[in-house]
């Protein structure tokens, strides 16, 4: 055997012997997740405005639909008034409307060469993806703190204990990576963003108005309830009105909402990740 060929064979043994560490392995994809994490949370500094423009419709909603309604006592919401019932709600599609845009991005990145870049990288494409979905989030939680600045205003009974502030962090997070993730696949799959927009708009409505948010499941048709149990914006609405309202009460159970919000994420990253590559094409 000659000396190159006793080296490949050395090489070869060395790499049969040794283990996956699968410790190192989780390690370094959280680790990749936080740098497209924080790759994306940098683009608020070129644009903060944007945070701020995202929080004129909800103040809306809040200041004169909130407000009219709340003179309107033929929505049951039990003991608690009807801006206290409302504000979790607005605080979800505010959540919901900074995150089902978010994919509009990656068709951007696309066009400027980013996408092939990321898929010539060793980074996971799923790191990516969370990552993507991470930063949405963290985008989210400054219309929590807008949220709260105008129920403080209107004078909404809210819970300012620690555990119910980091369970509102905690849900907001997951409902912007869970909506973010999916405009992602959205994107993947129309590739235009003229095709994006328009799909946006119509899935943004439906969406809100088919669930929780302002006005109580029970009193749906029963076609309409169906559509919001299978809604994951009901779930996040559930959660952040038992974490956000002094009193509130979650009605399917903070686990199922929890398990609910974690079970869709998981399968639209999935999906996200399978199709990420097909945007470049």
């Amino acid at each position: 055997m000659s000396q190159e060929q006793g080296v490949l064979q050395k090489d070869l043994d060395r790499l049969q012997t040794e283990s996956f560490d699968p410790i190192k392995w989780i390690i370094s994809f959280i680790y990749k997740t936080f740098v497209i994490a924080e790759l994306e949370a940098r683009k608020l500094k070129h644009d903060p405005t944007e945070l701020l423009t995202r929080a004129a419709q909800p103040a809306l909603w809040m200041l004169v639909f909130g407000e009219v309604f709340t003179r309107v006592r033929a929505i049951p919401t039990g003991n608690m008034s009807y801006m206290d019932f409302m504000a979790p709600g607005i605080l979800a599609q505010s959540v919901l409307f900074v995150a089902i845009f978010y994919g509009i991005s990656i068709i951007w990145e696309r066009d400027l060469g980013i996408v092939h870049k990321f898929l010539a990288s060793p980074i996971p494409r799923a790191s990516i993806v969370l990552g993507k979905a991470l930063s949405a989030g963290i985008r989210a939680v400054s219309q929590a703190v807008i949220i709260y600045l105008l129920s403080l205003l209107l004078h909404v009974k809210l819970s300012w204990d620690p555990l119910n502030l980091l369970g509102i962090l905690f849900v907001i997070i997951i409902s912007a990576a869970l909506f973010s993730t999916f405009s992602l696949i959205v994107a993947c799959i129309v590739k235009t963003r003229e095709r994006f927009m328009g799909i946006g708009q119509v899935l943004t409505m439906p969406l809100f108005f088919a669930s929780n948010a302002i006005y109580p499941i029970a009193i749906m048709p029963g076609w309409l309830k169906a559509v919001a149990h299978f809604n994951p914006l009901t779930y996040e609405v559930d959660a952040l009105r038992s974490f956000m309202i002094n009193g509130g009460i979650s009605q399917y159970g903070l686990p199922f909402d929890f398990g609910a919000l974690l079970l869709s994420m998981v399968i639209l990253t999935v999906i996200a990740t399978i199709l990420y590559p097909s945007v470049a094409r």
